[in-house]
C-alpha cells in the first residue's frame, strides 16, 4: 500500500510539472504573437506618417501606401524573430 501511494504521488507531481511548463510556454507564445502584431501595426503607422510628409496629391497617396506597406514589413521583420 505504501509503495503504491508513493508511486501515485510521484506520478502526480511529474504530471503537474509538465503542465506547468506547457502553460508557461503557451503564455510565452501568446506574448510573442502580441509583440509581432504590435511591431507590424506600429511599423505601418510610422511608415504611413513618414509617407504623408512626401509629395502632394496622388503622389502623396502613393507615398502613404508605400510607407504603410514598407513600415509594416520592417516592423514585422524586427518584432517577429
Amino acid at each position: 500500500m505504501r509503495t503504491t501511494t508513493t508511486i501515485m504521488l510521484a506520478g502526480l507531481l511529474a504530471v503537474s510539472a509538465c503542465q506547468s511548463g506547457t502553460t508557461s510556454q503557451a503564455v510565452a507564445d501568446k506574448n510573442s504573437e502580441f509583440g509581432c502584431i504590435a511591431g507590424t501595426v506600429g511599423g505601418a503607422i510610422v511608415g504611413g506618417l513618414i509617407g504623408s510628409t512626401i509629395g502632394a496629391g496622388t503622389g502623396q497617396v502613393l507615398a502613404i501606401g508605400g510607407g504603410i506597406a514598407g513600415g509594416g514589413f520592417v516592423g514585422n521583420r524586427l518584432a517577429c524573430r
